[in-house]
């Protein structure tokens, strides 16, 4: 009896491993099928122009490298690293949802 309790315990134990490694593969997933998206849709002739003026575009450069200078890819506790995270997961596993 003692050996099956063992045992149980250890299937127990081994699973949640696997679920880890498959909640982090699918929030890679959802990530890859939103920059997918995004860099497909980039190249759509009608973003395409309004995409070039925006680099062009000094302000909105500054503007964007001040945004990004807030994140970090580190996996912290920082508040906006994750909030800013999950808006992508959802709306990667949005789009993930509508094309599948």
């Amino acid at each position: 009896m003692k050996l099956f309790n063992l045992v149980l315990v250890g299937f127990l134990l081994s699973a949640f491993p696997a679920n880890a490694q498959y909640a982090a593969q699918r929030d890679a997933m959802y990530m890859a099928t939103l920059k997918a998206v995004v860099d497909y849709k980039m190249g759509d002739e009608e973003n395409l122009r309004d995409i070039e003026s925006l680099r062009e575009n000094e302000r909105f450069k500054r503007d964007l490298m001040q945004m990004m200078s807030k994140l970090s890819n580190r996996r912290s506790k920082d508040s906006k690293n994750n909030r800013v995270y999950k808006i992508l997961l959802k709306a990667g596993k949005d789009i993930y949802n509508e094309l599948n």
